[in-house]
């Protein structure tokens, strides 16, 4: 299995705009996510195979480099995956799919790596992983896929496979069946040790309603969140950047438990805390830049 995912925005360029290739890789997210899927209109995809390989195998590169393929049930994937494992870019995002597919994904990258000169499992994959009616099912099966590092949710295919006229109840937040989408790629990610990660937040010009979100998800327990406008990136890089504050709270827990190594259960500060606390507040702590 893949390391996990560590980046807390992780921001959509399409790959057929090299304007907004420049601005995406000149910002501050962590990740750039290229994309030759839905950004890119059919005419256009073969200019932004080619422009997406350009700017892999340009010198610098900043920020982690990943590259949203066309699902592989249609007839671009493996045209997309030919142009750009060459450039080694460090991800592939792979959108519409299920377990079965991101193990078909491994096969493909295992083969073109070889052919590239590349050290086979170098490309690490992220899945989209409720974009279709029936990979819903398989939330819980990711665990053990080979280069898995994350997993993420879509709302907007996932309300379209589903039929549904809007994703939104009336009070404008997600409906019942994507809320508990949302949960159960939360939780397979969980279950597979990889990295959850938030869908976007489709309004760019709501940077308040972003920063509510990506609080929130953090507080839930995905460790990113997904961008579509660099404006988005410095409200979810604050969201997911433990403040200072919950450093210094976590660092007391962790230092409380470690002065009592035979102990499960401490007191601190008048509240008793067990093995979970302690276990969250590490994680906290790892979530340091």
């Amino acid at each position: 299995m893949a390391e996990i995912l560590a980046a807390r925005s992780l921001l959509f360029a399409p790959g057929d705009a090299p304007r907004k290739l420049d601005k995406a890789c000149a910002g501050e997210a962590d990740l750039i996510l290229m994309d030759l899927e839905d950004a890119v209109a059919e005419p256009n995809k073969a200019t932004a195979r080619a422009l997406v390989a350009e700017r892999l195998g340009a010198e610098a590169r900043r920020p982690a480099m990943w590259v949203r393929i066309n699902p592989l049930d249609g007839p671009h994937a493996l045209a997309d995956l030919a142009a750009i494992v060459p450039g080694r870019p460090d991800g592939i995002m792979l959108p519409k799919a299920m377990r079965a597919d991101a193990e078909r994904l491994h096969h493909y990258l295992t083969a073109l790596e070889a052919a590239a000169g590349i050290v086979p499992g170098t490309i690490r994959t992220m899945v989209v992983a409720t974009e279709t009616a029936p990979a819903l099912f398989g939330l819980g099966d990711y665990a053990g896929t080979p280069r898995l590092a994350a997993l993420t949710w879509g709302a907007e295919d996932s309300a379209t496979a589903l039929g549904a006229t809007t994703n939104r109840g009336a009070d404008g937040d997600y409906a019942f069946p994507y809320q508990l989408f949302r949960s159960l790629a939360l939780a397979g990610a969980a279950a597979a040790g990889v990295t959850p990660i938030e869908t976007i937040h489709g309004d760019f010009r709501d940077l308040a309603g972003l920063e509510k979100v990506a609080v929130a998800a953090r507080r839930a327990g995905f460790r990113g969140m997904l961008a579509i406008h660099p404006d988005q990136v410095a409200v979810i890089n604050r969201a997911f950047s433990p403040s200072l504050a919950e450093l210094e709270a976590a660092e007391r827990i962790v230092t409380a438990f470690a002065a009592s190594p035979g102990l499960g259960t401490i007191g601190l500060d008048g509240a008793m805390l067990d093995r979970p606390h302690l276990e969250r507040a590490r994680a906290v702590l790892r979530m340091k830049r």
